[in-house]
């Protein structure tokens, strides 16, 4: 055994495998070590009938009509007859952005402006013999933070600290419900950042320096947020994301975008944990990282040589890793 492997082994079996005490049935389990990246089975299983309708359409689909599906703009910079004309297939609002760019807004404003892109994205299809619909994502990273009197819950790091699983499902349900009732139905979270070095300037968005509690909370975030199999995305349920894949912290010096140096087995034990049991959980999107990583393994699609290894650009990290090795098939 290595000295790297030696030293993962046993902040695996003795660090991160300890036993906290934990108000959760989760309150026993420890990580597993992966020399390599996992098989993950997800909660959320393929639908024979649903894939083939999805091939039937996409077979139908222009390149116009495909080109609108992905490409995702800011609520500021797009109206419902862009949305029409172009038939874009989602938006997203950051902070700083409402309807009517109105930050005093109310969840009735929301719903309404919701309402307007999603009619206008059905116009768009209304006489191609199938319908796509519309999707608006939001930044409801500790509560439906964007809107006006809705609930706000502890940023990340505080509710690591909580050590509270339970809890942290308990708020993804009461997010998510505060998300449809504005009439949207996806939001960007959670945040399975795993910070290693506090001069990072986004540290608070990551539940915790260990891997262990992340993964415990991200599996529960996702349930809060999509619901189990018995209650999966209903009305009061949204899509989750799971961000950012993968490292962005453990970037050295705590450098935002930063360049993470961890080898592969680090990143993977260390910093992937929370994926792991967010895609279980059926987590059904993923965010691309801005950080690089200085990896030789690390490489692009086109095999440039001037590739800056950022990993939103990944072939290996992104197709390779997460599709293939993995087997996540979500966005």
């Amino acid at each position: 055994m290595t000295v790297e492997k030696a030293f993962l082994a046993s902040l695996v079996a003795a660090t991160l495998g300890g036993e906290p005490t934990l108000a959760s049935s989760d309150q026993q389990t420890k990580l597993t070590y992966y020399s390599d990246w996992p098989k993950i089975r997800s909660a959320v299983k393929k639908n024979p009938h649903q894939e083939t309708r999805i091939a039937e359409i996409l077979s139908k689909m222009t390149l116009h009509e495909k080109i609108g599906q992905m490409i995702q703009p800011d609520l500021r910079e797009i109206t419902p007859q862009e949305v029409e004309e172009f038939k874009i297939g989602s938006i997203l609002n950051g902070g700083g952005s409402w309807p009517a760019n109105n930050k005093y807004s109310s969840a009735f404003d929301w719903a309404q402006e919701a309402e307007k892109f999603y009619q206008a994205a059905e116009r768009a299809y209304a006489d191609r013999g199938f319908r796509v619909p519309f999707a608006w994502a939001t930044d409801a990273v500790h509560g439906h933070n964007n809107v006006f009197k809705a609930t706000l819950y502890p940023h990340n790091i505080g509710l690591g600290a909580a050590n509270n699983p339970d809890l942290i499902e308990e708020i993804g349900a009461a997010t998510a419900l505060e998300i449809a009732a504005t009439g949207l139905d996806w939001t960007f979270a959670p945040t399975v950042a795993v910070p290693r070095d506090y001069r990072w300037g986004r540290v608070y968005e990551g539940y915790s320096e260990d891997p262990q509690i992340t993964h415990k909370y991200a599996k529960r975030m996702v349930r809060g947020l999509q619901g189990n199999l018995s209650h999966f995305m209903k009305e009061d349920k949204v899509i989750s994301t799971v961000k950012h894949w993968v490292g962005d912290g453990g970037t050295r010096r705590g450098v935002d975008r930063g360049e993470n140096h961890f080898s592969e087995e680090h990143l993977i034990n260390i910093h992937a944990p929370g994926y792991f049991s967010a895609l279980e959980a059926g987590a059904q999107v993923v965010m691309t990282s801005f950080n690089s990583w200085q990896n030789p393994k690390n490489y692009d699609l086109m095999g440039s040589d001037s590739y800056n290894y950022k990993l939103h650009g990944s072939k290996y990290i992104i197709t390779d890793v997460l599709k293939g090795k993995m087997g996540f098939d979500g966005i």
